[in-house]
């Protein structure tokens, strides 16, 4: 079946649909990986949004059902260049098609991808539509202008605390959208983990007096979880705080900085970070839109994005709170940076 992929500059790009045939409106967003697309598929951070994927064949190794970051599909779309319907790996259960109709999201194949990236990376990342329906144009907009991402977080998050035993440090993860391997870290160092609903109070945390509180990534713009920012606030100074990417930035604002938007994000497993603390560069995993644009007081900068010098890490200078903004679990990508969290557990003694 045709379908068609609407931005919202009025660019359409037509192509065959698979998965579950129901239309879907998202931010457009590009991932230059070249692998991990189950991961991709799963990970909280990509709610709401439509992710094309810049490596031309997509699902030659299919699906297994191991390897999701979360218990379920989060995107709102998926755009490839060609999907495989031939997936050959030992551990496949079934192939991305399949997958995408049992999780209910569309797909689309067959378009210019190198081309949708030119313009999301000329123009931004903007909403976009992907439908079967010929509507006119002043629908399409009317849908487009209905999108909202602003409680994102509070969708995909746990709705109930979770206690996972273990015989180290007591971590509190506040899940704003946390991915699985985060978890799994922690798990691999023994730790306690209680993970909390992202609107808990900071009573309720501190009252498990956990030695470390983990704030997680997740999906949107951290400038709409003002009530969850002054929650972090109330735990500044009470015990030793550390965050991934969305709780990168809750940090920073908590904090006394500002985040912003970037113009299309960094999304792949393929982004050079510099660590002044180890003098040492890194491939990294990223997956966000917004950064720490405006640094807080009493803040060191710890870690840079070499492509674009933006803000990939910050420690406090006094208190124990350290934070970055890529993804050092990965999956995907490379897990060169997995040492961040015994950083983290450092913070933790």
């Amino acid at each position: 079946m045709k379908g068609r992929l609407i931005l919202e500059d009025g660019t359409i790009f037509v192509g065959k649909v698979f998965g579950y045939v129901e239309d879907s409106v998202g931010e457009v967003v590009f991932n230059t990986s070249m692998t991990g697309y189950q991961e991709i598929l799963t990970d909280p951070s990509y709610y709401g949004q439509i992710v094309a994927i810049t490596y031309p064949l997509v699902g030659n190794y299919g699906i297994n059902l191991e390897d999701k970051e979360s218990e379920s599909v989060k995107v709102s779309g998926f755009i490839v260049r060609e999907k495989s319907d031939l997936p050959s790996n030992f551990r496949c259960e079934m192939d991305l098609d399949t997958y995408l109709k049992q999780s209910k999201v569309i797909g689309l194949e067959g378009i210019d991808t190198r081309a949708l990236t030119k313009i999301l990376r000329n123009k931004g990342t903007m909403r976009g539509i992907i439908t079967t329906e010929h509507s006119k144009l002043r629908d399409i907009q009317s849908r487009l202008d209905a999108y909202d991402n602003t409680q994102a977080v509070r969708i995909v998050g746990r709705k109930k605390i979770e206690h996972i035993p273990g015989i180290g440090k007591k971590v509190a993860i506040m899940d704003f959208g946390v991915k699985e391997n985060i978890i799994r870290n922690f798990k691999k160092r023994s730790c306690d983990i209680t993970i909390f609903p992202a609107e808990t109070t900071a009573d309720e945390i501190l009252n498990t007096n956990p030695d470390l509180i983990f704030l997680s990534n997740g999906p949107g713009d951290p400038a709409d979880l003002q009530d969850i920012v002054d929650n972090v606030k109330n735990m500044i100074g009470k015990k030793p705080i550390v965050g991934i990417c969305l709780g990168h930035q809750i940090l920073g604002i908590a904090l006394g900085g500002k985040t912003g938007k970037l113009k299309f994000g960094h999304r792949g497993g393929n982004h050079p970070v510099k660590d002044f603390e180890e003098n040492k560069i890194f491939i990294t995993s990223q997956n966000h839109g917004y950064y720490v644009k405006k640094i807080p007081e009493n803040v060191t900068i710890t870690q840079v994005n070499l492509n674009d010098n933006t803000v990939e890490g910050m420690r406090h200078n006094t208190l124990p709170i350290y934070s970055v903004q890529y993804h050092p679990e990965a999956c995907p990508g490379p897990n060169d940076s997995e040492y961040v969290f015994d950083k983290f557990m450092e913070l933790a003694e």
